[in-house]
């Protein structure tokens, strides 16, 4: 059977069930009826303004964001789906901090609501920087469907690793 790096930690029963759709080349038709239509969020531009809208509707009172793009070189196993940081820079007598957040561009092209999904994860670092409780309980808050989002995102890297693009 294949191995599903991004459902590691899942219960045995849901990997069954996913090498099951592998193995009779369903899990397509199972992300794409739930997901078809694709994103027109490419720019760095039009992510931007995207992810500052979601922000000025959850987390009005947090810092500014400097820059949201997406990023080649975030490698979806090794490091995250996106990362967000924070720059602190001393100019003159000033200490001066920007908040950035990088998507990987692998969901440059897919559904709106994985893009959200992980949007939503960086802009919530903003206000709590570790996962723990209060991060995902805002996390919900932003996006209600954040834990099945997830869920479905790592499904959605599985098709790509083991069969190739959805879109």
């Amino acid at each position: 059977m294949h191995e599903l790096p991004y459902l590691a930690g899942y219960s045995p029963d849901v990997i069954s069930h996913i090498q099951g759709l592998l193995s009779r080349n369903q899990l397509r038709e199972v992300i794409f009826s739930k997901y078809p239509i694709v994103h027109d969020i490419t720019s760095a531009q039009a992510l931007y303004d995207y992810t500052l809208a979601i922000k000025n509707e959850f987390l009005r009172s947090s810092p500014p964001l400097s820059k949201v793009v997406y990023d080649d070189k975030i490698n979806v196993i090794n490091n995250a789906l996106g990362l967000h940081s924070y720059i602190s820079r001393v100019q003159g007598h000033k200490l001066k901090a920007k908040n950035e957040i990088r998507i990987a561009s692998v969901f440059k092209c897919g559904p709106v609501d994985f893009l959200k999904m992980i949007v939503v994860h960086e802009l919530a670092h903003l206000r709590e920087k570790a996962h723990n409780k209060a991060f995902y309980n805002l996390c919900t808050h932003m996006e209600p469907s954040y834990h099945q989002l997830e869920f479905d995102v790592r499904l959605y890297l599985t098709h790509i690793d083991l069969v190739g693009p959805l879109y």
